[in-house]
């Protein structure tokens, strides 16, 4: 229940801030990753089972890597997405696209 909370604030958060601060030229956006392959998640995927059940929950059939979240926050840092405040950039494989 937490976690899911936890999620929904920052969501929220997220287009409250990026209102609050549009006239300031200040743009605000959230990035919403899936299962990364971190030092974080080893232990879970250590499991091969584990892996390939997680691995099988992404439509788009890998897990992610810190690459694909970085290329993300690069473009919400760019100039490329200066027309871009308020969003959610889900970065997951499609697991919540399902």
């Amino acid at each position: 229940a937490a976690y899911g909370a936890s999620k929904g604030a920052v969501r929220i958060f997220t287009k409250s801030t990026a209102i609050q601060y549009a006239n300031d030229g200040i743009r605000a956006n959230s990035v919403h990753p899936g299962v990364i392959e971190t030092d974080m998640t080893a232990g879970m995927l250590m499991d091969e089972a584990g892996r390939q059940s997680s691995v099988a929950r992404h439509p788009i059939g890998r897990l992610g890597t810190s690459e694909d979240i970085a290329f993300g926050v690069l473009y919400l840092a760019s100039d490329e997405s200066s027309f871009v405040t308020g969003s959610e950039l889900v970065i997951d494989g499609g697991l919540t696209a399902q």
